[in-house]
């Protein structure tokens, strides 16, 4: 993120014509060495300084999806960072210094944020907003005659710039959504084999117009509905309902126009008697006696 930052100043301080001019921009520390050696006229934008902001810290995380709206990965929030730089004009004679300060601070102070064209690497991706203050209130971090002073060199006009840029948070890319449902299968005892197949708890898409739901509905045209109910015109629902013109409703209820509930409830004209009932006997007609047998 820092050098994504120097690179966004770069690109500001170049709009405003400097390097055409002949003047050299460069990071390096202005120290009494490094301002022995320079032969042109030169802004330098030294940075010494980085903290936190502890005020915009979050907790949590952020989703990314797909463009089917999947989710591909978890990301944490971005922590914000002060950054300040130390800018300093370098020339011959103090005249000129002051010039090319003016033109650097009138620069700087066009905009409160770094334009969004500027933004490279995470900062682009984030698409945050990236605020710079130049030559603003009293810096948080070390003063300017402290920076001088480890700097090995003598005390002269410079602007106090500080940026507040974001650190873009850790992204963990996550496991491919779950498409098949879960299968229940049933064993004798806890250290047996299963005895079936199983069956599945969730389903997802339909099987057409002939097929078979198991532990579900099935609705389609012909077919079988296990463990659910069925609504087919011709067909059986086991353990359910079967709503069918001609079917069987096992250990559930049957609706058929002719059919036969088993263990359950028989909703058809015709229908035998589960097992276990006897027939009822015959109600004889009001106001007339039965006779017995013959004495």
């Amino acid at each position: 993120m820092i050098h994504e930052v120097d690179e966004g100043l770069r690109l500001l301080l170049t709009e405003s014509g400097l390097p055409e001019s002949g003047v050299d921009l460069v990071f390096d520390a202005p120290t009494r060495d490094w301002a022995a050696r320079r032969n042109a006229p030169t802004i330098s934008v030294f940075l010494y300084d980085i903290r936190e902001d502890i005020a915009r810290r979050r907790s949590g995380t952020s989703e990314e999806y797909d463009d089917a709206g999947i989710t591909v990965a978890r990301r944490t929030p971005p922590r914000w960072f002060e950054l300040t730089y130390l800018v300093t004009a370098w020339t011959n004679r103090p005249q000129d210094e002051h010039r090319l300060l003016s033109e650097v601070l009138r620069c700087l102070v066009r905009s409160d944020v770094l334009p969004a064209r500027l933004h490279t690497g995470t900062l682009a991706e984030l698409g945050l907003t990236v605020s710079i203050d130049a030559a603003g209130g009293a810096a948080s971090g070390p003063s300017a005659s402290d920076v001088w002073s480890a700097l090995g060199g003598e005390l002269k006009a410079s602007i106090g710039l500080k940026v507040l840029a974001p650190l873009a948070g850790e992204r963990v890319a996550t496991g491919p959504p779950v498409t098949d449902g879960l299968v229940v299968r049933t064993v004798p005892s806890a250290a047996g084999t299963p005895t079936d197949p199983g069956r599945r708890l969730r389903y997802d898409t339909a099987t057409g117009a002939s097929g078979a739901g198991e532990g579900g509905r099935g609705d389609g045209t012909s077919g079988t509905g296990q463990g659910g109910r069925y609504d087919t015109a011709t067909g059986a629902g086991q353990g359910g309902r079967g709503g069918g013109a001609t079917g069987a409703g096992q250990d559930g209820r049957d609706d058929g126009a002719t059919g036969a509930g088993q263990g359950g409830r028989g909703g058809a004209a015709t229908r035998p008697e589960p097992d276990g009932f006897a027939a009822p006997r015959e109600r004889p007609e009001p106001g007339r006696r039965r006779r017995g047998p013959a004495r």
